[in-house]
């Protein structure tokens, strides 16, 4: 729950903080569909390392999304409810391609990572000016995640 005697509008604070989590927990849905995506279709000489990457790294997202949506509820807010919702909301790209390589596949799942941890940044931000120090506490942990992630992507496409 937010702190009535810290924010200095609580509803406010419930609305946009909701917001901006609902904003990333759609985010979050379209990156383990992406990462599951590419973990099923990957091939090439790396395949094996690469596959088992990508399965490491998309239970790791998907273990993200209850702890999102339940950190809504826990602040007074309501969460998403259906695909179409995740559909309207996500920022994050899908890739329906029949094809793509393993290299821009991993490729574009740094540059979503990335995306993802500045997400979570701007969410960060709003929980500084709403004094949601839960929140923030966890968005802490999640941007860490992100940006490993991002990390092990780069190193092994160079």
């Amino acid at each position: 729950m937010l702190d009535p005697s810290r924010a200095a509008d609580p509803g406010l604070a419930v609305t946009e903080l909701s917001d901006s989590l609902n904003r990333l927990l759609a985010d979050v849905f379209a990156l383990y569909l992406k990462t599951k995506n590419f973990h099923w279709h990957m091939s090439g000489p790396h395949f094996r390392d690469y596959h088992l990457m990508l399965d490491e790294q998309s239970d790791q997202i998907f273990a993200i999304t209850d702890d999102i949506a339940e950190r809504v509820r826990k602040i007074g807010g309501t969460t998403l409810r259906s695909i179409g919702n995740i559909a309207r909301l996500q920022r994050l790209r899908d890739n329906d391609e029949e094809a793509v390589t393993a290299h821009a596949m991993l490729r574009e799942l740094h540059a979503d990572n990335l995306a993802l941890v500045a997400a979570m940044l701007e969410s960060h931000d709003l929980c500084d000016d709403h004094a949601d120090v839960a929140t923030a506490s966890l968005l802490e942990n999640w941007i860490d995640e992100a940006q490993r992630r991002a990390w092990f992507l780069a190193e092994a496409v160079k």
